[in-house]
Parts: C-alpha cells; sequence; structure tokens
C-alpha cells in the first residue's frame, strides 16, 4: 500500500491538531478508549465540545497552553493508502521543529484561520516548506463556521495566498475550505458550501500523486552495514545493506562504489525473506556484488555514468538549531547519508529572512530558528547532489561534538 507523509503548519490556534483529530475520528482510526478518555479531559475542562487537539498535544505543557510545542507524529490508515502526519507547532520560536517534521514530507498542510486570513507565521511556513521542496502544498482556510461558510471570504484568502506563493517553489497547490471542528470538507464534503466544487482534504490525500516526486534517475544507494553472517548456510554471504535513495537497481546493472571508485555488477538484490528483480526509494535492501570489492559504511553504489562527484567544499542553506548562535571558523561534526566527518565553517554568505526573503548579507551569524546561506569545508568528501535534485543526498545535519546535540540542518544548494 502507498505511503504519503505530510505535515502540518500555520499559525498558533489555527486549528492544526484539531483537524488531525477530526481525520482521525472521522476515518475510524482511534480506539472507542481514546475518544472516551478525550471526551472526558473535554468535559473537566468545562469545554461543551469534545477537544479532539488532545489526541496529538500529548505533553503536558501542550495540553495547559493549548498549543503545540514540539512535533508529533500520528499513523492511521484508509482502504487506498497509510498515512504518517507530523503535527508541528506554529510558534516562531519552535521553527526548528516544524523543519524536522516538515523534512521529510511528501505534502505539507497550511492552515489559516478564516477569521485572520493570511498572517506572517501561514507566509513564513510556506517558505520553509518551498526552501524544504515539499513537492505538494495545501492551503486549508479552516473554521469557515465561524464566518457562515462565507465563499467571499474564502476566495480574498485563496487569491491572497495564490499570489504570495507565485514567488516561491511551488509545483502543486491546492485551496480547501474546511472546518475542522465540525468536520466540514475534512473527511466528507460540505453541505454547507455548495459553492466549493473541489474534493474533501481526505479525497485529496488520497489521491495526490507522489510517486513521481522520487528522483528514479540518479541511482544512489548510501551502504549502511555490511552484512557477513558467517553461519554454515551462508557462509561466504557479502551484501552490502542500505536504503536506496534514489534510482532503479537491477541485477546485472553495472555500478561504482564511492569514493574508491572500484566498479562491479549487481549479482542479486535480497529483502529480509526473498530476493527481488529490483529496487527503487525508499525500498531498504541487502546489494550483493560480483566482485570482492572494498565496500563499508559510509560508501555510496552509484551507476558508473551517473555517479555524485565526491567533494569537500559545501554550499547550502543551513536552519540553525541552538541557542549558541553559528559562527565563522566553527567546527562540528556532519552527518550526511550514512557517512560522518567533521566540517568548518567557512564563510557565512546572508541570513535570510522569511517572511520577506530579504538576504541579510551583513550576518555574520544565525541564531537560534535562523536560516541562512553557509559555506562548509569538511574533513571527508561527500557524495552529495542537489538538494533539488535529491532530498535525501542533498541534506546533512550538524552535531555539537561536545554534546553530540543536533544543531543544525542543511539543505545542499550545488551538487557536490
Amino acid at each position: 500500500m502507498d505511503l504519503l507523509r505530510f505535515a502540518t503548519a500555520g499559525s498558533v490556534d489555527d486549528g492544526k491538531s484539531t483537524l488531525i483529530g477530526r481525520l482521525l475520528l472521522d476515518s475510524k482510526s482511534i480506539f472507542e478508549d481514546q475518544l472516551e478518555a478525550v471526551e472526558a479531559t473535554s468535559q473537566s475542562k468545562g469545554y461543551d465540545y469534545t477537544d479532539l487537539a488532545l489526541l496529538t498535544d500529548g505533553l503536558r505543557s501542550e495540553r495547559e497552553q493549548g498549543i503545540t510545542i514540539d512535533v508529533a507524529y500520528r499513523y492511521f490508515a484508509t482502504p487506498t493508502r497509510k498515512f504518517i502526519i507530523a503535527d508541528t507547532p506554529g510558534h516562531v520560536q519552535y521553527t526548528r521543529n516544524m523543519v524536522t517534521g516538515a523534512s521529510t514530507a511528501d505534502l505539507g498542510l497550511v492552515l489559516v484561520d478564516a477569521r485572520q486570513g493570511l498572517t506572517e507565521q501561514s507566509r513564513r511556513h510556506a517558505v520553509i516548506l518551498s526552501l524544504l521542496r515539499v513537492p505538494h502544498l495545501v492551503l486549508a482556510v479552516n473554521k469557515m463556521d465561524l464566518v457562515d461558510y462565507d465563499q467571499a471570504t474564502y476566495e480574498k484568502i485563496r487569491s491572497d495566498f495564490t499570489s504570495f506563493a507565485a514567488k516561491l517553489n511551488i509545483p502543486d497547490l491546492e485551496v480547501i475550505p474546511i472546518s475542522a471542528l465540525k468536520g466540514d470538507n475534512v473527511v466528507n464534503r460540505s453541505e454547507h458550501m455548495p459553492w466549493y466544487q473541489g474534493s474533501s482534504l481526505m479525497h485529496h490525500l488520497e489521491t495526490v500523486h507522489v510517486a513521481s516526486d522520487r528522483d528514479l534517475v540518479d541511482t544512489r544507494l548510501p551502504v549502511q552495514y555490511v552484512v557477513r553472517p558467517k553461519s554454515e548456510e551462508f557462509h561466504d554471504y557479502r551484501g552490502y545493506a542500505g536504503q536506496v535513495a534514489g534510482g532503479v537497481l537491477k541485477p546485472g546493472d553495472e555500478v561504482v562504489v564511492l569514493p574508491s571508485g572500484m566498479t562491479s555488477t549487481i549479482e542479486g538484490i535480497d529483502l529480509f525473506d526473498r530476493e527481488v528483480d529490483e529496487a527503487f526509494p525508499p525500498m531498504s535492501v541487502t546489494v550483493r556484488l560480483a566482485d570482492d570489492v572494498d565496500v563499508s559504511r559510509g560508501d555510496m553504489i552509484a551507476r558508473v555514468r551517473n555517479a555524485p562527484r565526491p567533494s569537500q567544499d559545501i554550499d547550502a542553506m543551513v536552519c540553525w538549531m541552538t541557542n549558541e548562535p553559528l559562527r565563522e571558523r566553527a567546527k562540528l561534526a556532519i552527518k550526511h547519508t550514512t557517512r560522518t566527518g567533521r566540517a568548518l565553517v567557512k564563510n557565512i554568505q546572508y541570513r535570510m529572512d522569511v517572511n520577506t526573503l530579504h538576504r541579510d548579507q551583513e550576518a555574520g551569524e544565525l541564531g537560534l530558528n535562523e536560516i541562512g546561506r553557509v559555506q562548509l569545508r569538511t574533513t571527508v568528501p561527500l557524495l552529495a547532489d542537489a538538494y533539488a535534485q535529491n532530498r535525501t543526498t542533498g541534506s546533512f545535519i550538524l552535531i555539537d561534538e561536545a554534546t553530540g546535540v543536533t544543531v543544525g540542518a542543511g539543505m545542499i544548494l550545488d551538487g557536490a
């Protein structure tokens, strides 16, 4: 069954958690005892309705404030597709959490309050989703019940957002009027908005085409583990396990192992319990090669005539995620696919204002939740592509070597 990962975004109180609760409820993806617990909690708080946001806001501080702080992941399925939802925070100070939740998403779901229209935070999250190259975006105009399902209100918000999105890299945009609290146009079409002829949110999530978003041209297999059972049954078995990041692998294909440059052909491709005829993203497989070449964790298997060029000079957009600012000459650990090394910050070219897209070239550092263009020099060559080409091989994380904490996330601008 096909899988869709999507992330919610928007300003505080736009109803992201309530919408997810409604999706789970109306798709019959929550247990009866869960619903009873939410109903009891809602009554104890004196609400005259069932607060579906409690299904996702699990932290005590989230429930006390009625906001989302951390990224909450929820899983559900319909007869046609499986879903992984990342409910991301709306506050400016939690931008790093939003970046984390949206980094692997196939679709971004931005909510706006129909009474408020587009806010600075709505635009901010749309810009971030564009920077992260999330291929599909849905603008959900929520709380339509509080504006009497007025078509003019919806059309103005749709027009404003469409004009703003024209400045961004958003290849697919859909605008849907909904009421998460009442359930209008969430799973079922609304009778209150006969003027809207589009699909419900759930129907769009079930039918949006995501298979073509993956890079099926540039073959990339970062090696995560060398499989050597050394058992009687598999005495001479040697395989190279990893998740396919791009392209299609088939037995008989001529491949190159990077960074050594040694070539061989694929002898076979194994899943856990069987051999397969091909492998493609995001399958996790074990590849057997015809020749005994030196392959270890951090290496990459690619096509001979279509391989990334190893480079130690990286030009990237970086989202900074910790209180201590990122400054030039800083030394950090870097992790790119399965390869690790150290990195030196050579230059901070500019800091981007994600609200106006202004580039501050005088900025000498990046603070918490800020995004900027950074040039790095790494101790090991990275086998990278441009992020626009491949979101897996075009991304990396920066780690504080003293604490082991992830302090930055990067998107490579030029293929290394």
